[in-house]
């Protein structure tokens, strides 16, 4: 079996860990900018989840950078993706504004699609979706 290109995985969690420890990081540098979507729900301040969730999305991006601890960071990521989904969930159903603006539902949509996205990669990363390799002739 031979792979379509031998280092698709590696450019892979090097676009997706870039991603999350860039975001993780707004998440210490820019905190306001996350608080009006986390859930009421949630005990203590919104501050205190905007920089308690940047720590986990360094980690996980430093991680699958990383080969040696990407698959473990790739199931991390899956996990955190899924719990992360309920603040653009509550931005939805409560049409939270970010910067003034509300989002259309395509935007919402097209929001979900790149989450299911991520989480599809991380998972393929984290070794829960094999392999695509092509037959040799």
């Amino acid at each position: 079996m031979k792979h379509l290109w031998p280092y698709h995985k590696d450019a892979m969690a090097l676009v997706l860990g870039a991603f999350f420890i860039y975001v993780g990081i707004l998440h210490f540098i820019d905190v306001e900018w996350f608080t009006p979507i986390v859930p009421e729900a949630l005990p203590f301040s919104a501050e205190f989840w905007v920089i308690i969730s940047g720590i986990p999305e360094v980690i996980c991006g430093i991680g699958l950078i990383l080969r040696p601890t990407r698959a473990i960071a790739g199931k991390a990521t899956v996990a955190l993706l899924i719990v992360l989904y309920w603040a653009n969930l509550n931005m939805w159903i409560n049409d939270i504004p970010l910067n003034g603006n509300t989002f259309p539902l395509w935007a919402h949509i097209l929001r979900a699609l790149a989450q299911l996205g991520m989480i599809a990669v991380a998972a393929y990363l984290g070794e829960w979706i094999r392999e695509i390799k092509l037959n040799e002739d």
